[in-house]
């Protein structure tokens, strides 16, 4: 059956499944990812239909982790790194942005290291500290990194093929509160160009942009909208290096005003570079000076205080009050 509605965690269990099954040279990697089957459990069974010399548990060392996945792919392997929770990514950093980033450069093209390193990202579930954060404009800035974020069930499915199947490395943010939205999943689809923007809904009179776990809550807040009459659309980026700015500056120069979402801090985060280039691109067509929604510039909170700290429906509604009030 070609069409499913799968869970998104599920999809990257398929997708990933497809992965193994259709190149021998695909390897997963990580902590607990083989008889666990991952704490979120996206490798539930891989390990037992593939052995774990294809699905391996590895210690908890991340830096090893990645410096392993680094050396296979220069023997020609492509290692699928899963990092458990986005805050144990940190070890791991010198490898990622002084090797794996570097490397294709420092030869000259004539090394690639197609290695796709997993993280599962963002707050909303409840976890203790170094388990909610959203680091993702800390890869974006570094070249040589391709950062990308699925939203949804098929996104999650494709966008994990191509990121596989890419020579170069990418780091694939996982947003984990949509673990268990459903969606349905063609997997005989012919997927579009891997860092395009997709317009999830058209409206005329302000542009909301977002990735991974915010596309869902500007959705809703563009639903909402419309029962006031303003009519929002709604631009999922997919993709945070590169980013889509042509779609971002089609949508604006139809609406007049930009809003940009993101869970990461406001503060330097992705929204800063695409108000910017948006403002070069688009200043005579700017109804509003564009404007960012997101975390605050402080330490991820407790539990008991991250809806405080996420920014929600009404934080996004305000920024589209406030874009309309210029």
């Amino acid at each position: 059956m070609a069409v499913q509605k799968l869970s998104l965690a599920k999809a990257l269990n398929e997708s990933l499944r497809r992965a193994l099954d259709t190149d021998p040279k695909v390897l997963i990697m990580g902590e607990d990812v083989g008889k666990l089957g991952g704490v979120f459990r996206v490798t539930d069974g891989l390990q037992k239909d593939f052995g774990e010399e294809r699905v391996i548990d590895t210690p908890l060392a991340e830096s090893g982790i990645v410096g392993t996945a680094i050396g296979l792919a220069l023997r020609g392997y492509r290692p699928v790194v899963e990092i458990q929770f986005d805050g144990f990514v940190f070890p791991a950093y010198d490898q990622i942005v002084t090797q794996l980033a570097k490397m294709h450069a420092r030869a000259l093209g004539k090394i690639k290291l197609p290695v796709v390193i997993r993280i599962p990202y963002g707050g909303g579930i409840g976890a203790v500290e170094h388990h909610s954060e959203s680091p993702e404009a800390l890869f974006a800035h570094v070249a040589g990194l391709k950062v990308i974020s699925p939203s949804n069930s098929s996104d999650a499915y494709w966008m994990l093929q191509q990121a596989i199947q890419s020579d170069d490395p990418v780091i694939f943010f996982e947003p984990k509160r949509r673990y268990w939205d459903k969606s349905e999943v063609d997997t005989e689809a012919i997927p579009g160009p891997l860092h395009t923007a997709r317009t999830v809904r058209s409206g005329t009179d302000v542009t909301l942009a977002a990735y991974g776990p915010m596309v869902k809550v500007c959705t809703e807040a563009a639903a909402a909208a419309a029962e006031d009459g303003t009519s929002v659309e709604v631009l999922d980026l997919r993709s945070m290096s590169p980013i889509d700015f042509d779609a971002i500056q089609a949508s604006v120069e139809r609406t007049g005003r930009l809003v940009v979402v993101h869970e990461a801090p406001v503060f330097h985060g992705s929204g800063a570079e695409i108000a910017a280039r948006i403002t070069e691109r688009s200043f005579y067509h700017l109804e509003a000076p564009v404007l960012r929604v997101g975390g605050f510039h402080a330490p991820y909170p407790p539990a008991r205080l991250e809806e405080e700290y996420l920014p929600g429906l009404d934080r996004v509604l305000d920024a589209v009050d406030r874009s309309l009030a210029y």
